[in-house]
Parts: structure tokens; sequence; C-alpha cells
């Protein structure tokens, strides 16, 4: 079943209610910074094993003890519950 793309006022009220988090168009955001290059990775490996177990893999870089994650469903064609879903599980890894 493809997931459903949210409207306007679904994904603001999403956010309102995450705010580390920041739409971006088609996808939401987050920055996260760590103490460490391990640290950071270590966090990308934690988000990855979640990630695959929902079938719902993040666009995302490192760069050092920073890591940058968007969230889109491309089968919906923008911004899912599958997306909020998995941000709110990397909020939770990340502490």
């Amino acid at each position: 079943m493809t997931p459903r793309k949210l409207d306007d006022v679904a994904v603001a009220k999403h956010l309102a209610e995450m705010p580390d988090w920041k739409r971006d168009g088609d996808a939401i955001k987050r920055k996260l910074t760590f103490d460490d290059f391990v640290t950071a990775f270590g966090f990308m490996t934690s988000v990855a094993l979640v990630a695959e177990k929902m079938n719902h893999h993040p666009e995302w870089s490192n760069v050092y003890n920073r890591v940058s994650i968007a969230l889109s469903t491309h089968d919906a064609g923008g911004i899912s519950e599958s997306d909020f879903k998995l941000a709110r599980a990397i909020d939770e890894l990340a502490g």
C-alpha cells in the first residue's frame, strides 16, 4: 500500500509537536551535532537499523560530528505519516 501525501495543515500540525524538524519543500529536515565523528556515525547506524525495519530510508549526510537528515516519501510525492514516524524514532535515538 502506497503511503498518502499529507496536506499542508497535517504537516504543520506534526511539525508543531516536533520543534527540531523544519519543512523544506516536500521534505522535513533536521540537523544534529555530536561530540565527535564516532558518535555521529554510531547514531547513523542506529537510525539505519530502525529505517530498514520500517522500509523507509532517509536522505542524509555526515561531515565529522554533524548529521543532516531529510525525510520524504517519494512514492507519495511528498511528506507522509511514514516520515513523521521515522522522525519520532530519530528524535528518540538522538535523546
